[in-house]
């Protein structure tokens, strides 16, 4: 239960507390237990965006709205680590350049422009599905944004240097536990699509997208961060709900 606490305060705004102290093995299992809270979020996700289309809102502004309650919900911080990557990603030098860039607490136009590009595809794959009556699909893609976060603290990854939390989860995830949420994501994405193998592929395509990003920023940064990690989140929401909008 301090495992599912911590991973609720952590990645979320909900009023939960973690507790008292908080080490690696700590961190292990709240990382391990992400998924979990990306289905809570998934549903709530879900269960607004039919509540605003039931209403009579638009599928489209009822997108966007969801979008923005889970900006809220998770205090924005995926949104900003994206910015902050993307902004580290498009600098020149060396990683320690790129890492004072990320810290630097502004956004840059990388990262202006990741947070819109990421907003727009999730409020319009959102809007798509909502008038394909898709609710668990929306579900379905936040959930495999928080699987994302299980594959990038696997063993192997290394944090880098002066990342706080990267060093308490880099590297925590087994591979068997890695192992076993993708295949849960994969099952349960086969009730996502009326073709039963293209909600798979959706999510197999959003997960490697995921894991090249990771192993870029760790070559590109000297390791783990949690920017980086909020940048794989958004990332696989994005590309996995816009590939299920495309899919009937």
């Amino acid at each position: 239960m301090n495992g599912l606490r911590l991973a609720v305060s952590w990645l979320t705004v909900l009023p939960v507390r973690g507790p008292e102290s908080v080490d690696r093995t700590a961190a292990r299992r709240a990382i391990a237990l992400a998924p979990l809270v990306g289905g809570l979020l998934g549903a709530g996700a879900a269960g607004l965006l039919w509540v605003l289309v039931w209403a009579g809102v638009s599928s489209m502004l009822a997108g966007l709205l969801v979008v923005g309650a889970l900006a809220l919900i998770t205090r924005g911080m995926h949104l900003d680590g994206l910015a902050d990557t993307m902004d580290g990603l498009g600098s020149y030098g060396p990683p320690e350049r790129a890492r004072q860039i990320m810290k630097s607490g502004g956004a840059g136009p990388f990262g202006v422009a990741a947070i819109v590009f990421a907003i727009g595809v999730q409020a319009l794959s959102f809007a798509a599905l909502a008038e394909a009556d898709r609710w668990f699909a929306v579900a379905l893609a936040i959930t495999v944004g928080r699987v994302a976060v299980v594959l990038a603290c696997r063993t192997g990854i290394g944090a880098a240097p002066d990342a706080n939390f990267g060093a308490l989860v880099a590297g925590t995830q087994r591979p068997l536990t890695a192992a076993a949420w993708s295949v849960a994501a994969f099952a349960a994405a086969i009730f996502a699509t009326a073709n039963h193998w293209q909600g798979p592929l959706a999510i197999l395509i959003a997960l490697a997208a995921s894991i090249i990003l990771i192993r870029h920023c760790v070559r590109r940064f000297d390791g783990l961060s949690g920017d980086t990690l909020g940048a794989a989140i958004e990332l696989t929401v994005s590309l996995t709900a816009a590939t299920l909008s495309c899919y009937r």
